[in-house]
């Protein structure tokens, strides 16, 4: 049970706008964004930094290794099941998705730097050694894919922190893609 109102465009009036957008755009209000609409600047920022994220130079396999590693290591269950479905409707293979679900190494090499690096700007709260950054440079990435990762994980902060702190419940939609571990067990859920 939440520890925040879930709103809807009745209930959270200066987030209506918002709102209408993610009913269109999803089919349905995922609970993250009602609990979001308490307060509206939140709500927009989401949505506008998930559209600016979306434009990066990442595939969507990549933009998705970026936010579910963050998601994993935040230990936010509520988005790991989420994006393990937006992976799915992206058409990220079963085999990334399950291995970003379990945390254990892409078998594909620039794939696992990207995912070694957004790990390492995670644990390091944005203090990277030099040679993580070279390392994720030799797979072929740019610097501008090392900014792009700084991009995704300030997203998922947003909403990790809020589904932390709300205790927002799993969507019926993405209740087959359920997502626990035990071994990532954060602080006084």
């Amino acid at each position: 049970m939440s520890r925040f109102p879930i709103h809807t465009a009745e209930s959270a009036p200066e987030a209506k706008p918002l709102i209408e957008g993610a009913e269109k755009a999803f089919g349905f209000v995922p609970n993250l964004l009602g609990i979001m609409a308490a307060a509206p600047a939140l709500l927009e920022g989401y949505m506008t930094l998930a559209s600016i994220f979306d434009k990066t130079d990442l595939s969507p396999t990549e933009r998705q290794i970026v936010l579910m590693v963050n998601n994993r290591l935040n230990g936010c269950t509520y988005c790991m099941a989420a994006h393990t479905a937006i992976a799915r409707s992206q058409s990220v293979s079963d085999e990334v998705i399950e291995t970003l679900r379990n945390g254990s190494e892409l078998a594909d090499p620039k794939l696992e730097a990207l995912r070694t690096f957004a790990i390492r700007i995670n644990e390091t709260r944005g203090w990277p050694d030099q040679q993580d950054i070279d390392a994720l440079l030799s797979a072929g990435y740019t610097q501008r894919t090392v900014l792009e990762v700084v991009l995704g994980t300030s997203l998922k902060v947003m909403s990790n922190y809020t589904n932390h702190i709300a205790g927002t419940p799993l969507d019926s939609a993405f209740k087959a893609v359920e997502w626990t571990d035990a071994d990532l067990a954060c602080p006084a859920r």
